[in-house]
């Protein structure tokens, strides 16, 4: 490359220069678009909006200074996300210090490298457990501690960062968004809808399945392509330099001690993992109890692993201090949400898209839908959030289009595919901040996967019309 082509080389801004690049662009869309807003009602405990209630309201532009108000709010807001990151940062860093977890990485390590079938099963099982756990519970934040493991553990086995992020986070949001018993998404859209309750499951399933064995293909074949040529990783240098550093390079050489403090360290963080499953499927857990239950593990585990109270108190500060960062990302994502609707474009944007959907075709009209969601969730993209925004416009806008109410919730699940990718996604890009993978590299590496999903749900919503699936 000559020297004038290096001057010249694009560079992709880092991560938070990026997002709040993204803030000043909708700070500058609420002085366009008009403000706007939807009547809500209380039904069965949730704010819905009223059809055909839309006005037009007084503007409500954001200037210089809500633009630099809006991550303190985003903060805020986050507040619980951010809490629970930094808890689990410590915790974490606490089972760390025991050094259970690096002799686990070592001993699988080499069960990886004697095992065919384990190098065969090692990325399908877990992918299909994270996609299990989205389409069933829910699973979103809570793939956030999966992170500071799984990486790790696919440096260790010649895998890269990418990788390692990949499989919980593309996992579960590939679940979440074709989920079959997922109540924050299927369960409140069919209650606003007037459909029965997790009805139409078979569709939904084989929905599942379909999209998660193309997820489970797709990073197969990367990792296929890695393995001949490990460079055309996007965080090649920066997972040498991390090989390097934590010893992941002479990790099938080094001498592993596992011992029986190791184990039960192992199992009670195992027993933590299992009760939290319990907790949220069975006893409504949410980030709070999720929390607790981490901050918990640490203590025990560092009472297990023989830590001194000043070795514990260091090891928890620490471990949430390295994730200052992540939390300050979080915040500038949620702060997106909170310019968009200080501004009072949301419904606005909502409204005017709606007329889009009307098509000849009842098949059109859903894809429609799903183009319609998928935009929306740009600003919204929690599934009980957005379910009770569109739903109460999107059902009988289905029911003129000639769109089965339940095809229009399967449209809506669809949209969801996004927050793989989307820089307003709180998890995501605290997912990606806890890997160390920078946003622009992970965009260029999943957007084929992206591609490959919108082309699959625009093909998964033609069934539902030609049967009349209700």
């Amino acid at each position: 490359m000559t020297e004038a082509k290096k001057k010249f080389k694009f560079r992709v801004p880092n991560t938070y220069l990026l997002i709040f690049s993204l803030l000043v662009l909708i700070a500058a869309m609420t002085w366009i678009i008009p403000g706007g807003q939807y009547d809500r009602a209380v039904i069965d405990g949730r704010e819905v909006v009223v059809q055909n209630s839309f006005k037009y309201v007084q503007n409500n532009p954001q200037g210089f200074i809500d633009l630099f108000i809006s991550p303190l709010k985003g903060f805020v807001e986050a507040g619980l996300i951010i809490g629970f990151i930094l808890f689990v940062g410590g915790s974490f860093n606490v089972l760390a210090k025991t050094e259970a977890i690096n002799s686990l990485i070592h001993k699988l390590a080499r069960a990886h490298k004697n095992s065919k079938l384990l190098q065969k099963l090692f990325i399908p099982v877990l992918m299909l457990m994270f996609s299990l756990g989205g389409a069933t519970f829910g699973m979103n934040e809570e793939i956030i501690p999966f992170v500071l493991i799984i990486v790790p553990i696919c440096l260790a086995l010649g895998y890269d960062s990418i990788v390692g992020v990949a499989i919980p986070l593309v996992g579960a949001h590939v679940g979440f968004a074709s989920a079959f018993l997922n109540p924050f998404n299927v369960g409140i859209a069919q209650g606003i809808a007037d459909v029965p309750l997790f009805s139409g499951i078979g569709y939904r399933i084989i929905s599942w399945a379909v999209s998660t064995f193309i997820a489970i293909l797709f990073l197969l074949w990367y990792v296929k392509r890695l393995s001949k040529n490990s460079k055309i990783s996007p965080t090649y240098e920066q997972d040498e330099l991390r090989r390097k550093n934590e010893h992941f390079d002479d990790v099938y050489n080094r001498e592993n001690h596992f011992t029986v403090r190791h184990k039960t360290v192992l199992i009670t963080f195992a027993l933590c993992l299992i009760m939290i499953v319990i907790g949220v499927i069975e006893l409504g857990w949410y980030i709070e109890e999720i929390s607790a239950a981490f901050f918990i593990m640490g203590v025990v585990v560092g009472i297990i692993g023989g830590l001194k109270v000043d070795e514990f108190t260091k090891s928890f500060i620490d471990g949430a201090k390295d994730l200052v960062g992540t939390a300050l990302i979080v915040a500038l994502a949620r702060a997106t949400l909170v310019i968009s609707r200080d501004g009072q474009i949301i419904d606005t944007v909502l409204y005017n898209l709606s007329p889009y959907i009307q098509s000849s075709s009842p098949i059109f009209a859903s894809q429609k839908m799903f183009i319609v969601q998928a935009i929306i969730n740009f600003f919204v993209h929690s599934g009980s959030g957005q379910a009770a925004l569109t739903m109460p416009i999107m059902a009988p806008l289905a029911d003129l289009a000639g769109v089965s109410r339940q095809t229009a919730i399967l449209a809506f699940q669809f949209g969801e595919y996004t927050n793989i990718i989307i820089p307003t996604s709180a998890v995501t890009m605290g997912a990606l901040s806890m890997a160390k993978v920078p946003w622009e590299k992970w965009a260029k590496w999943v957007l084929p996967l992206m591609i490959i999903l919108f082309v699959l749900g625009f093909i998964l919503l033609i069934p539902p019309n030609l049967i009349g699936w209700q």
